[in-house]
């Protein structure tokens, strides 16, 4: 009766401290299941199942390691955060598998993906043709994104003029250009986009580049800044 007592509390307590710890850790260990989320994931059920459960360990050994990996988590995620690089090794990156409607088989092998759980993964997004896809994307939390060819898509207000004579304009992969006010040169190098057209794209809209949160070259070719300083006032959802 004692140690049936004892399991309720210890599962009571686990229960509460791990909500406090995916609380601190934040939504996106918790939405985005990247190569550290999944480490941490698994590794903290099997601490807090234990603390739970198994009444020969010691629960303040079981506590002291649950909090210490936690807090491990915590500074992994961070670092992702804070640093672009990091964030490559430690989470991964996208994998693009097909572009401009081609299948890009290479990386299907490199992520062990079949042709058939690739067509299983278009199916659930409702695409029975492969023909219809110009990008797909898998995402660093498994998922497949995809952007259709312009013939596919839907309709939409602004795509109505392109009906009554206007030129059809060519849809590319975005690029992003800066991430955390840092300029990402792979992406330059790989698009022959030069640091001095950036700057000068900047000096136009009178920004500097420390004022950039994200800029991206969108599908449509048009460029896209998002600053550090939004400027609302009031947020719509605040945490």
């Amino acid at each position: 009766m004692e140690e049936f007592i004892q399991v309720i509390i210890r599962t009571i307590a686990a229960f509460i401290i791990l909500m406090i710890v995916a609380r601190i850790l934040g939504k996106q260990t918790i939405s985005q299941m990247t190569f550290h989320d999944f480490v941490a994931a698994i590794t903290l059920g099997a601490i807090t199942g234990n603390l739970a459960f198994n009444t020969k360990l010691n629960h303040w050994n079981l506590l002291a390691s649950l909090l210490l990996f936690s807090g491990i988590a915590f500074i992994v995620t961070f670092i992702s955060l804070k640093s672009r690089k990091s964030r490559k090794w430690l989470s991964g990156r996208p994998t693009i598998v097909i572009e401009n409607g081609k299948i890009l088989e290479d990386n299907l092998k490199k992520m062990y993906l079949t042709l058939d759980t690739l067509n299983q993964e278009l199916r659930e997004k409702d695409i029975f043709d492969i023909q219809e896809v110009e990008f797909a994307v898998l995402e660093l939390n498994g998922r497949l994104s995809v952007l259709k060819k312009p013939e596919f898509r839907q309709v939409l207000m602004k795509d109505l003029p392109r009906f009554n004579g206007q030129k059809e304009t060519k849809t590319t992969f975005p690029v992003e250009l800066i991430m955390d006010g840092i300029m990402v040169q792979e992406n330059l190098e790989q698009n022959q986009i030069s640091e001095s057209w950036i700057n000068n794209e900047l000096k136009k809209r009178k920004l500097t580049l420390r004022e950039v949160c994200y800029a991206v070259k969108g599908t449509d070719g048009k460029l896209y800044f998002d600053l550090y300083m939004d400027k609302i006032k009031n947020p719509i959802n605040r945490e």
